[in-house]
This record gives C-alpha cells, sequence and structure tokens, in this order.
C-alpha cells in the first residue's frame, strides 16, 4: 500500500466523506449514500473504493464474502495536512499571511470574526494550561 498525497477527485472525495460519515461502508453502502446525487454503477464505486484502498486512504477487512471498508485517516487529519500543505506553496509557510488573506476577505461576517476570536482565545487558554 503506497500513500497519495494527490488531491483527490470529485467521486473519490464523495466516498471519502461518505465513509467518515458512516465509521465504515461496504460498496453497496457507500452507492446508496451517493445515489441520492447521482446514479452510480456498483462497479464504479468498487473501482474507486479499491484505488483508494491501493492509495492508502481506505483498507478493508472481510466479513464473509462481504468487504467493509475504513478510512485509514481521519477527515481532521486530512484537513490539516493539506492546510499544512497549502500554507507551506501559498504562504511561503508563514500561517500569519495566510491568516490576514482569512481576515480580509469580504465575505467573513461579523459572526465569523466572533467565532474565530472564540477559537483564538480558546486556543490561547490551551497553551497556557498545557492541554
Amino acid at each position: 500500500m503506497r500513500e497519495s498525497s494527490e488531491p483527490l477527485g470529485d467521486l473519490q472525495r464523495a466516498v471519502m466523506e461518505t465513509i467518515w460519515d458512516l465509521g465504515e461502508a461496504t460498496v453497496h453502502e457507500v452507492r446508496d449514500r451517493l445515489a441520492k446525487k447521482k446514479d452510480l454503477a456498483y462497479t464504479t464505486v468498487l473501482s474507486t473504493m479499491q484505488k483508494l484502498e491501493k492509495t492508502g486512504w481506505l483498507r478493508h477487512r472481510a466479513d464473509g464474502r462481504i468487504h467493509i471498508f475504513q478510512a485509514t485517516r481521519s477527515r481532521e487529519e486530512v484537513g490539516a495536512g493539506a492546510l499544512k500543505r497549502l500554507v507551506s506553496r501559498a504562504f511561503n509557510g508563514d500561517p500569519l499571511v495566510m491568516f490576514q488573506h482569512l481576515l480580509d476577505n469580504e465575505s467573513l461576517t461579523a459572526e465569523d470574526l466572533s467565532e474565530m476570536r472564540a477559537m483564538i482565545d480558546a486556543r490561547r487558554k490551551r497553551g497556557r494550561d498545557g492541554k
């Protein structure tokens, strides 16, 4: 198994989101969940999940003839890694530059800014407490 650092395609992302939501799932369960948005063949979902397993995103266990798939990384781990790569590539590794761009975003509401302030305050408190 090799780990892929390539971004996921739309169907791969949808499969991963479904598995993260369910915790674990069979190909049928993923297909049924995705079929609410788009009609997909079982074989299309199966081959997508097999590719995700081959590239290290999923693993499976057998329950008789049924394969039950689980994510190898949490949604949070994947998000943190993507953010780290973004900061490195787009902002020369400087999170403050990224944060300034975020603050300059005109679509942020006063509520968004208040929530960001609360997150910063909570992080500061955790830093002092050592947790």
